[in-house]
């Protein structure tokens, strides 16, 4: 290809598309360390094949993904469906977690800066929407290159004929399978959210959230409650335990507070287009050391969904969270 010259133009021209591809892989794959698997094996066929591509037969972005698709639909011929813990059975009725499921079971958060930047406001609206954890949890649900097809064109704007290409097969296939896809999505699709509650950076997420860490510092749990929508679910990956609605919740904290009396929350950065917190316990030590990731999802200006990871506390950094913190002064 006459227009890329060396390696030094090859990145040039490839590593832009390493954000939109980091959200195609994810969507599909809905887990971060295959997903980063993903778009590096992803890259390197690229940059290693780039001499072969020929612009007379597919855009760059159709190209690359075409790559990124085979490099997924190879992942995900022996995976099982990825899930959150309201996926897995009814809500618990008790505070026995049960037994903590292995990694591959779950849906894991992706930090919003790894998706790159989207300057137009209604792609990123558009982006908030398809990566919300509850919207990569339902397109588990479709077969693999259903799950493709449904990505390429709802979600990143690809037409029938690039999709088609893309997943190697006719128009009419792809239209079927777009087709199937949307009705199986219907069926699994979560609400959508309202604009004014989907930007974590707007006043009153914001506010929510400074509102949240104080009442939760505070061991205030009556003030925390009222924070949370009537329809709240919280759930702690890895086990398939998770809570309904407020008073659940609140039994919870109750039962629960002596193991929480010196954690801490901080506000991280957003994943998932939701606002994080990372929440820290003390060690051996006294220094308080990452315990868990929360992402919540806001509905109406209240906490609609908590989903906390535990164990998230390598990942931490990518949330401009800290790795430690310091015990505070009596």
């Amino acid at each position: 290809m006459a227009a890329i010259d060396g390696r030094t133009s090859a990145g040039t021209v490839l590593e832009p598309l390493r954000g939109p591809l980091t959200g195609y892989c994810y969507r599909m794959l809905g887990s971060v360390g295959e997903v980063e698997d993903a778009v590096q094996e992803t890259m390197l066929r690229a940059y290693q094949n780039l001499e072969r591509y020929d612009p007379d037969r597919a855009g760059l972005s159709t190209w690359v993904h075409t790559i990124a698709t085979n490099v997924c639909l190879d992942l995900l011929r022996a995976a099982r469906r990825r899930a959150l813990p309201w996926d897995l059975g009814p809500a618990a009725t008790d505070g026995m977690l049960g037994t903590p499921l292995p990694p591959a079971h779950w849906v894991e958060p992706m930090a919003d800066s790894r998706l790159g930047r989207v300057a137009d406001p209604a792609e990123l609206a558009v982006r908030r929407e398809s990566v919300r954890l509850a919207f990569v949890a339902a397109l588990q649900w479709l077969p693999p290159r259903q799950r493709a097809v449904l990505v390429l064109r709802d979600v990143l704007g690809f037409s029938a004929a690039e999709s088609a290409q893309i997943v190697d097969c006719t128009v009419a296939a792809a239209n079927s399978a777009l087709q199937r896809a949307r009705a199986t999505l219907a069926e699994r699709r979560p609400a959508p959210t309202d604009v004014a509650d989907a930007d974590p950076a707007a006043a009153a997420q914001q506010k929510l959230l400074r509102e949240y860490v104080d009442a939760f510092e505070a061991h205030d749990v009556d003030r925390l409650i009222g924070l949370l929508a009537e329809d709240v679910r919280s759930g702690m990956p890895p086990f398939a335990w998770w809570l309904h609605g407020p008073q659940s919740i609140r039994a919870a904290m109750i039962a629960g507070a002596e193991a929480c009396a010196a954690d801490r929350v901080l506000p991280g950065a957003p994943a998932n287009g939701c606002p994080t917190l990372g929440q820290y316990r003390p060690d051996a030590d006294g220094v308080l050391r990452p315990f868990a990731l929360l992402v919540l999802e806001v509905r109406g200006n209240k906490v609609a969904e908590i989903v906390t990871f535990l164990g998230w506390g390598e990942r931490f950094a990518e949330y401009d969270l800290p790795r430690g913190l310091e015990p505070r002064s009596s």
